[in-house]
């Protein structure tokens, strides 16, 4: 794993921010997924510690343990510039090397991380540490990569929240750690039993520290993670990337403003090379600020322009504006359903235009707190907890709080201008007025 560490895809990670562009909102919030990767491989041995006490010597295997630890420390190894907002371009230009869980597949079966695996420990190791994050949970083993209870969760939680400085998202790591064991619980397939599978299990005393889990990283997604001005600047980002990949490809790319050979314009002619996402990374798009907000392209100089100086479009939230002029007593789908027409609204506004920078930007997401047992996934993916009387029972069933909340959603648009705003605020009143109607 040290020889691993010293590869050139792993070091890269120093020069990849865990948060992206959350620094634009919290000043400390400038870790890397390097100081992430080691805080996961470390977290991971903790918990197969943990697994391998509980199992004992019959029926430990410790080289599944060795795959999932290794696949603890590589399992970020593949994201890009800004990860998210990369990976938004990627998708909207379709380019599979956009896509972070493609780029370390490859990268941990085929490059340098591959080289150093398979000649340490055998012929093959790589692969099948590739398959243990690919595979998502299988084992009790792979379960610690990747899981609802997982090294990864458990250590972005604690280290997001310590940098960003927020006092959201607090979790009892170690009476979590000290009330975890391992216990079997029924695996089945179309409602049939086939066997036991062994997994993750909070003792009943950890109930509190559980829900306190689960609320803590459901809190963190609208405090840090889906922050407004983080997200708007994702935004403009994403657009920015867009345009100077789109001119790159089409031959314009002296309409940039940066050199032939800079490894934007290089990935954008041949994103298919593996050699081209690795030459990529935050303080590639950092330093091209300034040569973009130079360029001939208008688009490209104004959202560059943007982007380096912090400013930002402005923030309307729409589903909660929705929310509060439809009554807070409106009904899910008649909230959505608003939010769909004033979309649609918002798409023929910007479509009749020909603005050189888009006006308007929306933005929608959500996020469950915690995903039910679904028999597709496994029972390896829920967190149980053990009662009183020694019986295994999902969190979700045991904690009334989780399962009372719900799922977390938002639809935001950010403008660049002040007619722009007045046309959504006008778009939202009107929306309200007919309460929600068709």
């Amino acid at each position: 794993m040290w020889r691993v560490i010293q590869t050139t895809a792993f070091q890269r990670l120093r020069r990849v921010k865990q948060l992206g562009l959350s620094e634009l909102v919290y000043p400390g919030a400038t870790h890397s997924r390097f100081a992430h990767s080691l805080g996961v491989f470390h977290t991971a041995r903790m918990l197969m510690k943990i697994v391998e006490q509980h199992l004992g010597e019959a029926r430990w295997k410790g080289h599944q343990a060795e795959h999932a630890l290794a696949a603890a420390l590589v399992h970020d190894v593949g994201h890009g510039p800004f990860s998210h907002a990369f990976e938004a371009v990627g998708k909207r230009m379709n380019l599979p090397l956009a896509d972070y869980e493609r780029i370390s597949d490859r990268l941990i079966r085929e490059g340098e991380i591959s080289q150093v695996l398979d000649a340490q420990l055998g012929n093959g190791f790589a692969t099948n540490v590739a398959d243990v994050i690919k595979q998502g949970p299988g084992s009790i083993y792979s379960a610690v990569v990747s899981s609802q209870f997982d090294a990864d969760r458990l250590d972005y939680m604690r280290r997001d929240r310590l940098m960003t400085g927020t006092q959201h998202g607090a979790i009892d790591f170690d009476w979590l750690m000290a009330n975890l064991e391992v216990g079997s619980v029924p695996y089945g397939v179309d409602e049939k039993q086939v066997g036991d599978v062994e997994t993750f299990v909070l003792g009943p005393k950890a109930v509190y520290a559980a829900e306190t889990y689960v609320l803590g990283l459901f809190q963190l997604y609208p405090a840090v993670y889906f922050h407004k001005a983080t997200r708007g600047a994702e935004k403009i980002l994403g657009e920015l990337l867009y345009r100077v990949m789109s001119l790159a490809g089409n031959r314009d790319w002296r309409k940039t403003g940066l050199p032939k050979n800079h490894p934007l314009l290089t990935f954008a002619k041949d994103p298919n090379h593996l050699d081209n996402i690795l030459a990529l990374d935050d303080t590639v798009v950092w330093g091209a600020l300034s040569l973009l907000s130079g360029a001939s392209d208008e688009t490209i100089q104004s959202l560059a322009a943007r982007l380096r100086d912090r400013r930002l479009y402005k923030c309307i939230d729409v589903r909660e504006r929705l929310r509060t002029k439809l009554g807070e007593d409106a009904k899910e789908e008649v909230v959505e359903q608003a939010c769909q027409r004033v979309d649609a609204r918002i798409a023929e506004w910007l479509a009749s235009k020909t603005d050189v920078a888009p006006r308007i930007m929306t933005d929608r997401a959500d996020r469950e707190p915690y995903r039910r047992f679904q028999e597709s996934k496994g029972p390896l993916n829920q967190i149980r907890i053990k009662t009183s009387s020694g019986d295994l029972v999902d969190l979700v069933k045991r904690s009334k709080v989780v399962a009372a909340i719900s799922t977390f959603k938002l639809y935001r648009v950010y403008v660049s201008d002040d007619d722009a705003r007045q046309f959504v605020e006008q778009t939202i009143g009107a929306e309200g007025r007919n309460g929600g109607a068709n």
